[in-house]
């Protein structure tokens, strides 16, 4: 069965993600408090069926998703920098999701997005086919200890599942600070025949750091404990 073909949900016994303590800051909890209903929403909260995101946004544009938000650096000023896009992150960690919404108050978004569960529920069951312009993986858990590997996001149904989601033409970005898991996702998406590389020319296959994805305090502890950062940009063909 191919992924754009899996509508019947199931439980996943292996997850990339654990939970994490929900203690927020005084900040944090006003942003929740302020905008959580407004602006954001649970994975098992949302109706059966594809999500509207054009009701949701209040407008047609195209639909970037970014799996594994964090603390939210980047992705608040990503939306801010493309305003034309609508911005979708979605996030298991409560704390990071309230201070996804305290940046993007900071930066006058309003082109952002919340939901907190998981990522492959959510692209199984309420995205369409097609549906995204772009998917943002940065920097998923690595799970170093090798007899945790299978707990890694990017696996080859799940690369399946992205690819049936994108529209002809938009883009899977990944990167990692993690050599060896950098291999497994050039290797898994190479692999998958729905997407081509952007860069087959350059070393490897690696992508040249774009200029505008902002370097977060995450990435510059990377590089100072000499860890290289490795970009992959796949097209879905």
């Amino acid at each position: 069965m191919n992924a754009s073909d899996q509508q019947v949900p199931h439980r996943r016994t292996v997850v990339s993600y654990v939970q994490r303590g929900e203690r927020m800051t005084s900040g944090q909890q006003r942003a929740w408090d302020r905008y959580w209903t407004e602006l954001g929403s649970e994975i098992s909260s949302l109706p059966e069926g594809p999500l509207d995101a054009t009701a949701w946004f209040d407008r047609d544009a195209p639909l970037v998703l970014e799996i594994g938000s964090g603390m939210g650096e980047t992705t608040a000023q990503l939306a801010a920098d493309q305003p034309a896009a609508n911005h979708v992150a979605i996030e298991v960690y409560k704390p990071g999701l309230a201070q996804l919404l305290l940046r993007a108050e900071t930066l006058g978004v309003d082109n952002l997005r919340l939901l907190r569960g998981d990522a492959v529920v959510l692209l199984r069951e309420h995205i369409e086919p097609g549906a995204l312009s772009e998917v943002r993986i940065f920097f998923p858990d690595p799970w170093p200890k090798k007899r945790h590997h299978k707990r890694r996001l990017v696996q080859p149904d799940t690369v399946e599942l992205i690819a049936s989601r994108l529209v002809h033409g938009g883009v899977l970005h990944l990167a990692t600070d993690w050599s060896q898991y950098a291999e497994q996702m050039l290797e898994i998406c190479t692999a998958q025949g729905m997407l081509r590389n952007l860069h087959p020319e350059s070393p490897d296959g690696w992508a040249p750091r774009p200029p505008w994805r902002p370097v977060t305090k995450f990435e510059q502890r990377a590089h100072e404990e000499g860890r290289v950062i490795h970009d992959l940009l796949f097209e879905r063909v």
